[in-house]
């Protein structure tokens, strides 16, 4: 397996200030924009990135917790949903199409046979997880069999964009005790209403989450965190977040589930977030704390806790044109503009 090596490179860093900051306009003025061109540049290793072909995958998968009623929504809406995706119906696919992006859908371990289907990877490790309130999630094993999982799937495809979405009846609940036990931020700060629950809702769910951290007190590690907390869904981003930045992607990170698997890739290998755009920051309770423990800005703030990858869908835009003016905008050399002549 190989590492992700940083982007970090001083004479590149200083080369694309020179490039941003010779365009015309005043310093700084284009102020994100900045960020992302030199981020994306420093990705890429240039001063003139290239995007290509940009795609999301949603994983989908179900939680055995849910059987502790922790959602607000039956099980069954996850293989609907699935199927929502499928037929084209669902934002992400709006989102999808509108800015043309590559849209793939992945059974990560949805309990629900889809038959043989074209346009849906099948992968399903198990028919959902175990109810982590009474035993682990997942075996090691299957951890491994997810982890891999996420990992082929990034190895064939052609471009250098890749966002993550994700759903499953139940993965708020994974992505909190996930993020408890990574972060040590109080259960109560990182339990949110996921798909509706009421203030009594909230308060079960947090109750089940604590129980169930309390059975568990002696996992700790990132992957047996991951192994015993989280879903199939959550363990194949992982996967596939470590084989993108590998491959020197642009990594497109959604809301409060993706984050979740983004925290346990980046326990695993820092590195991971020089390659990473946090798209928004989500509506759901919890992704504001989770986004200051790794030390990160969103770009978008539009209130959104759908999920899907929506988030991803709708930075792209952002990030297009972060490329697009650091290639394509005159210099006040080019364009004989005066340049800024007093302080």
């Amino acid at each position: 397996m190989a590492s992700i090596s940083t982007t970090k490179n001083t004479d590149l860093d200083a080369a694309l200030t020179a490039a941003i900051n010779n365009k015309t306009k005043p310093l700084g003025s284009l102020g994100r924009l900045e960020q992302l061109a030199a981020q994306i540049g420093m990705i890429q290793q240039t001063v003139a990135p290239v995007l290509k072909s940009p795609a999301i995958i949603v994983f989908a998968g179900d939680h055995g917790v849910v059987a502790e009623g922790i959602s607000a929504f039956p099980q069954d809406v996850t293989w609907q949903m699935v199927e929502n995706f499928l037929a084209g119906g669902a934002a992400i696919n709006v989102f999808a199409r509108q800015n043309g992006i590559e849209l793939h859908i992945v059974d990560a371990g949805v309990n629900h046979d889809f038959g043989q289907r074209d346009v849906l990877h099948q992968r399903k490790v198990a028919p959902g997880t175990r109810n982590f309130a009474k035993e682990p999630a997942m075996s090691a094993a299957q951890c491994q069999v997810a982890l891999q999982h996420g990992r082929d799937l990034v190895s064939v495809l052609k471009g250098n964009v890749l966002g993550f979405g994700e759903m499953g009846i139940g993965n708020t609940t994974a992505a909190a005790a996930v993020m408890h036990k990574l972060t040590s931020v109080q259960v109560a700060d990182c339990v949110g209403a996921g798909t509706g629950l009421t203030t009594a809702g909230i308060l079960h769910k947090q109750k089940v989450i604590e129980a169930a951290v309390n059975l568990h007190s002696e996992v700790s590690a990132p992957l047996d965190v991951l192994a015993c907390f989280g879903g199939f869904e959550i363990a194949m981003m992982v996967g596939a977040m470590l084989a993108a930045a590998e491959r020197r992607m642009v990594l497109l990170i959604d809301g409060f589930i993706v984050t979740s698997a983004l925290l346990v890739a980046a326990r695993m290998e820092p590195a991971i977030l020089d390659y990473c755009v946090f798209s928004h920051q989500s509506d759901e309770s919890g992704h504001a704390r989770m986004l200051k423990e790794l030390d990160v800005n969103p770009v978008l703030q539009l209130d959104l806790r759908l999920g899907e990858g929506t988030g991803a869908a709708l930075v792209y835009p952002m990030v297009q044109a972060a490329v697009n003016f650091l290639n394509q905008m005159a210099t006040f050399g080019t364009a004989q503009v005066s340049e800024k002549s007093v302080d």
